[in-house]
C-alpha cells in the first residue's frame, strides 16, 4: 500500500494546471479537487457529485475562487480542481474532508504540494506556479 501512495504522490509533483483565465501572483491560494478521494478512482458521475459537495463548501468560506483542471503533462489524467482564496491550514483541512491525500498550495508564485494526512511527508517545493500553468479557452471533457 505505501508503494502505491509513493507512486501517487510522485505523481503528483508532475501535475500542471489549466485555466481559463490567469491567477494574480499576489496572492495566495489553495489548490483542491473532490475526484478520486483517497486515490481510488471513480466514475464521473460519482465525481461530479463529489465536486458539487465541494463547491458547496468553497461557498460558505466567501472567498473568491476560480475553477481549474489538474492534469498530467501529457493530459492523460484530469481532474477538476478549484483554486481558493484561503489559509494553508484551512486548505489542508478541506482536504482532509474530500479524503485527499494532499492539497496544492500557492504563496507568492510558489507551487507546493502538501500532504493531508501523512504527517511524515514533507512539504514539496515544486517552483514557480507559473510553469505549471496552461492559459486555455475552454476545458477539455474529463468527468
Amino acid at each position: 500500500m505505501q508503494n502505491v501512495i509513493d507512486t501517487v504522490w510522485q505523481d503528483y509533483q508532475k501535475t500542471h494546471f489549466l485555466l481559463t483565465q490567469s491567477l494574480s501572483p499576489d496572492f495566495s491560494f489553495a489548490i483542491i479537487t473532490a475526484h478520486n478521494p483517497l486515490g481510488c478512482l471513480l466514475t464521473p458521475s460519482q465525481n461530479r457529485l463529489l465536486d458539487r459537495e465541494l463547491q458547496l463548501k468553497i461557498l460558505q468560506y466567501q472567498s473568491p475562487y476560480r475553477c481549474l483542471m489538474g492534469v498530467a503533462p501529457d493530459l492523460s489524467h484530469v481532474e477538476k480542481s478549484w483554486a481558493i482564496f484561503i489559509d494553508k491550514n484551512q486548505a489542508i483541512e478541506l482536504g482532509r474532508e474530500f479524503k485527499q491525500h494532499a492539497i496544492y498550495y500557492v504563496n507568492q508564485g510558489l507551487l507546493s504540494l502538501v500532504a493531508c494526512f501523512d504527517q511524515h511527508k514533507s512539504e514539496v517545493q515544486m517552483g514557480a506556479f507559473n510553469q505549471r500553468l496552461r492559459l486555455v479557452s475552454d476545458f477539455p471533457e474529463c468527468c
